[in-house]
């Protein structure tokens, strides 16, 4: 018989982590899955320690001022963990580094980690039953789902070659970096969100260009119009991307975009590409264990809380979160969810 564990996390991205210290500091013994290391998940973004090691430099996590972290890196980070990052940019923590210092900090406080993909659960009764890509079943009295959104890209080779060099999916997290100020850059989308990270950018870049498919936004009518007024913002209509342009030494140059009413290309001089075009959560494991919202998001049932539509099962992070997709958002509500979980397990008598 599989052992009993008090609480079984699932992701390692910012919540994942959080919320393992929270649980590893009550007591609880917490175990993580923090994903496999294999190609299906290096497409698809869905790597061990979540979106965020994706990224370069994280300049609006609390805590991280610009400077030179060499030697705290040095001292706080296990040797073999140390391998895996890239040179210190000494201006500050980036994505990567922020990531293996919460691990570290979860495992100092005796969080145990799997380097494996949940696949299936069965959260039918209790204890929850979770079934790993080892082969292996896992049982738990109590269960955190963290696994995080993904976000959509085009597809595109010269989009993948420049990410996080040029190319992000995240306007609020990137669009403040010295590449983009004061310099053209284009947002990908018509929707809401398309909307609001141009008008975001508006207050960094020279100029947003906001491409869109169609002749008409799918934004709301008042978004729509907000872009209209905008004289920073132009909406470039009928237009899907092409090509990513660029350099090894500049990043993005530029993007080729197609028509889609049969006009010539068109090449538009930018320095950023946002994309714009929408997030998947990653919700297949559950295979309708839980209840999602419309989006396809683990729905929260009640206001405030972690508490998902199965007892003693929690969410956190933007597993759950279609609006603000934060780091320091996906943080705080680990920290819910372990100390939801925690007060649900007492109450329990586990």
């Amino acid at each position: 018989m599989a052992e009993v564990e008090h609480v079984i996390i699932i992701g390692s991205g910012p919540a994942g982590w959080t919320a393992a210290i929270y649980a590893a500091r009550a007591a609880l013994q917490p175990l993580l899955f923090e994903g496999a290391v294999n190609e299906k998940n290096a497409q698809q973004g869905t790597l061990p320690l979540g979106q965020l090691a994706l990224t370069t430099e994280v300049e609006n996590f609390p805590g991280f001022p610009p400077g030179d972290l060499s030697a705290f890196l040095e001292t706080s980070l296990p040797e073999d963990r140390r391998g895996y990052l890239p040179p210190h940019g000494k201006h500050g923590v980036s994505g990567p580094e922020l990531m293996e210092l919460m691990r570290a900090q979860a495992v100092h406080f005796g969080t145990r980690v799997i380097t494996e993909d949940v696949t299936s659960v069965d959260f039918s009764g209790r204890p929850f039953r979770l079934h790993a890509s080892n082969g292996k079943e896992y049982q738990a009295q109590a269960v955190i789902v963290a696994t995080g959104a993904r976000a959509n890209y085009l597809g595109l080779p010269s989009e993948d070659r420049f990410k996080n060099r040029g190319v992000s999916a995240c306007a609020v997290c990137d669009g403040a970096l010295p590449r983009f100020r004061n310099q053209p850059v284009a947002v990908i989308g018509g929707g809401d969100s398309a909307v609001e990270e141009a008008t975001y950018l508006t207050h960094h870049a020279a100029k947003v260009y906001l491409v869109h498919r169609r002749d008409a936004l799918r934004a709301s009518k008042i978004m729509a119009q907000r872009a209209a007024d905008n004289p920073k913002i132009e909406i470039v209509w009928n237009r899907v991307v092409d090509e990513v342009l660029g350099d090894d030494e500049n990043g993005v140059t530029g993007i080729r975009l197609k028509s889609t009413v049969g006009e010539a290309d068109l090449t538009l001089d930018v320095r950023g590409v946002f994309l714009a075009i929408g997030h998947t959560p990653n919700t297949d494991f559950l295979q309708g264990q839980l209840e999602l919202t419309e989006k396809g998001y683990v729905k929260w049932v009640r206001p405030f809380r972690t508490h998902t539509s199965v007892e003693g099962v929690f969410a956190a992070g933007d597993v759950g979160d279609d609006y603000y997709r934060q780091a320091v958002t996906a943080a705080a509500s680990g920290c819910m969810a372990a100390l939801d979980a925690e007060r649900w397990l007492a109450a329990q008598g586990s």
